[in-house]
Parts: C-alpha cells; sequence; structure tokens
C-alpha cells in the first residue's frame, strides 16, 4: 500500500512539472518591449582634444645676443607696444658706428669723384684730355655713387638690428608660456624661430578635436557643438564650428593601428576666463537633426541571414519582402498575437539612443529591445513570446 502511494505521489509530482513546462512553453520567452512612436533624432559625432587661444604670438629674437632684460611673466597680461626682453645690443652699437664711419667715407669719395667728373668735363670740352680719360671720370663718379649707397644700405640693417634687440608686444594678452630667463641666449635666426615666450588672447578660444574619416564627412561649417572639459565637471559649454582641415592626420601608419583623422576646430560661445591653453576636453557635434519621424531604440535592431528569413516567411504565408542584396539584413522583431515577427527595416541618423526609421514600420507597433543575447543571436522569426512587465516605481 505504502508503495502505491509513494508511486502516485510521483506521478503527481511528474504531472505537476509537465505541466509547468508546458504553461512556460506555452507562454514563450520573455521579452521587454517598446511601441514605436514619432520623435526628434539628433545625429551627433564626438570627439577629443585639447582648448587652445585663436589668436596666439610666439615672440623670438631675428638677432642673436645675450637676454639682459625680460620684464615679462608666465600669466602676466600685457598692452600692444610693451617692451618685453632686450637684448645685448653692445656689438650692435658698434656695428651702427662702423655703419656710420663707411657712409661718411663713402659720401666723401663721392664728392671727390663728382668734382674730378667735373674737371674732366671742362677739360673734354677744351678738348685737353682725351676720350677714355673723361669716361674714367665717369666710371669713377658711378663707382662712388655705388659706394654711398652701398654704406647706406649697411647703415640701414645696422639700424634695424639695433632695433631688433628690443621685443615689443604686437598686441594685447596674456604670457602663456616663457621659454627663457635674463641672461640665457637668444639663437636668433629669420628660418628657425628661438622662442622666448608666447602671448595669448584668452578672450577667444577654440577646441582642436580630431575627427574619424568615416565621420567628418557629416560636419559642415556653423554646426553646434557641445564641449566639455575634463576640468570643469558637469559642464557644458557651447560652440561653433569654424574649421574644418583638409588634410589628414595619420598615426600608426602602415600598422594594424592605422587610424586617420580630420582636425575640426570649435569657436567657444563665453570661454570661461579659467580656461587654461592645453586643457582636454570632448567635443560633440550635432549634425543632421530629423524631427517628427519615427523612431526605434538601438537595442531594437539587430541581423539575421536573409535565406533563412525568407524561408520562413514563405511557411507562413506572410507578405515581407526582403530586397536586400547582402546575406545579412538588418531587422527588428515585433511582437503580434505572441509571436517574434522579423521585419526587414532601413534606418537613418542615429543619436546615442535611438534610429530613425525610413521603412518597415509603422506607429503603434511593438518592437522588441530586450534581453540581448536573444534578440542577438537565439530569438527565431514566430517563436512565442511574452512581455515582461515593467516594475513599478514606488
Amino acid at each position: 500500500m505504502k508503495k502505491y502511494l509513494i508511486a502516485g505521489a510521483v506521478v503527481i509530482l511528474l504531472g505537476v512539472l509537465f505541466g509547468v513546462n508546458l504553461l512556460k512553453k506555452e507562454k514563450g520567452k520573455e521579452v521587454t518591449a517598446e511601441k514605436v512612436e514619432y520623435g526628434s533624432v539628433q545625429q551627433k559625432v564626438t570627439g577629443s582634444g585639447q582648448i587652445k587661444p585663436a589668436v596666439e604670438v610666439k615672440v623670438s629674437a631675428q638677432v642673436a645676443g645675450k637676454i639682459v632684460q625680460l620684464n615679462a611673466k608666465e600669466g602676466d597680461r600685457v598692452k600692444k607696444g610693451t617692451l618685453l626682453a632686450a637684448l645685448d645690443p653692445e656689438q650692435y652699437l658698434a656695428s651702427l658706428d662702423r655703419a656710420e664711419s663707411s657712409l661718411l667715407a663713402a659720401k666723401a669719395n663721392e664728392k671727390k669723384a663728382k668734382s674730378e667728373l667735373s674737371r674732366a668735363e671742362g677739360l673734354s670740352q677744351k678738348n685737353l684730355i682725351s676720350n677714355a680719360e673723361l669716361e674714367s671720370a665717369e666710371a669713377g663718379y658711378e663707382s662712388a655713387v655705388s659706394g654711398r649707397r652701398q654704406a647706406e644700405a649697411s647703415l640701414k640693417e645696422a639700424q634695424d638690428a639695433l632695433r631688433k634687440t628690443k621685443l615689443y608686444a604686437s598686441m594685447d594678452g596674456v604670457v602663456t608660456r616663457l621659454n627663457k630667463e635674463a641672461g640665457e641666449m637668444a639663437i636668433g635666426a629669420q628660418f628657425q624661430e628661438d622662442v622666448i615666450m608666447v602671448i595669448s588672447d584668452l578672450s577667444v578660444m577654440e577646441a582642436v578635436v580630431e575627427i574619424d574619416e568615416n565621420d567628418v564627412i557629416n560636419i559642415s561649417l556653423e554646426d553646434s557643438a557641445l564641449v566639455e572639459l575634463d576640468a570643469f565637471a558637469d559642464t557644458t559649454f557651447r560652440g561653433v564650428v569654424s574649421e574644418i582641415a583638409n588634410s589628414a592626420v595619420t598615426k600608426g601608419f602602415g600598422t594594424q593601428e592605422q587610424v586617420t583623422s580630420f582636425e575640426v576646430t570649435i569657436v567657444l560661445d563665453h570661454p570661461d576666463k579659467r580656461f587654461r591653453p592645453g586643457m582636454s576636453t570632448t567635443v560633440d557635434i550635432l549634425t543632421k537633426r530629423l524631427d517628427h519621424i519615427l523612431k526605434i531604440p538601438i537595442q531594437a535592431v539587430t541581423v539575421r541571414d536573409k535565406k533563412e528569413l525568407e524561408t520562413k516567411s514563405k511557411q507562413k504565408k506572410q507578405r515581407t519582402e526582403f530586397d536586400s542584396e547582402k546575406e545579412m539584413v538588418e531587422v527588428v522583431f515585433t511582437v503580434k498575437e505572441g509571436h517574434a515577427l522579423a521585419k526587414p527595416v532601413k534606418l537613418g541618423i542615429s543619436d546615442d539612443t535611438h534610429y530613425a526609421v525610413k521603412s518597415g514600420l509603422e506607429e503603434g507597433d511593438l518592437v522588441i529591445t530586450g534581453p540581448f543575447k536573444l534578440l542577438n543571436k537565439n530569438l527565431k522569426n514566430d517563436a512565442l513570446v511574452s512581455i515582461k512587465e515593467k516594475k513599478k516605481v514606488r
């Protein structure tokens, strides 16, 4: 009797388990879903870089010499015309003295040559000298004139070199970098800068960021931008795209890590006075925007094999057309009468959370958004599903 009771209990238990599993099976896999609705989608392109002044001047010497005077330090505000630095002028004063002396000698030679030419011309009129002697006097005068002009040019060069021993600010601004100290040598060269200091206009600041080559084609001049600086947590600044580079910046050339990008410059609106050149920044450039358009969550979009979906579609006599030439097609799964139905979609631009839908869905359609693993790989067309209810927040 006891054996019969145990056997009966086991049968009942198995029946209960079978019934539970059957109910679960009929209920289908739990999914989350959202309704397709109209809204706005704002496409944006993100890049990182640094901020810098829109205008900065590198102050360097054009003549060589020891710095004997330095009137500015890093962080100082300077006015246009302020004497910033002075070089030792001794050798240039000596050069100026030599040039002035050479000019006096050249003028004396010119005066003498002119007198000799005048005398030769008078004698030539009286046929007292030959034409060769006259031409020699003329050549002597022309040579003296040339010597005087060369001496004048040398004097101007000496005066210019002496003037260049004093360096003045060419604009109002802030000394943002100081590379030299009093007593150091300034190399002084026209074709190779030996920067003594940098003066920047901090009233106009720019963010220079690198944008991937695949994204830069979406950016246009005057696009709005949202700028975040690491040094200013939870603060967003606005700006406008002012320049898009035509030449690429390539890193890791010839390697698997090769990256090609383009520099994009954004002028910041109302920069904070605490901004410093070189601060790190992340910029979201707002490109295309679509309003009153159907949109779906990004996580609802997945891909499936076209042939598999076409076969399933024919078996169920669904009027679903997969006109893509690719083997894998973008689809979303909609929920209809407890079944997951794959629908091919044509998508437009996207933002952080949604895609714009060009075709394939209608307002009010219920699209499956998760779980990710199920949606990405395991969910089959026409599979039984049940929508998981959202927990109410108290």
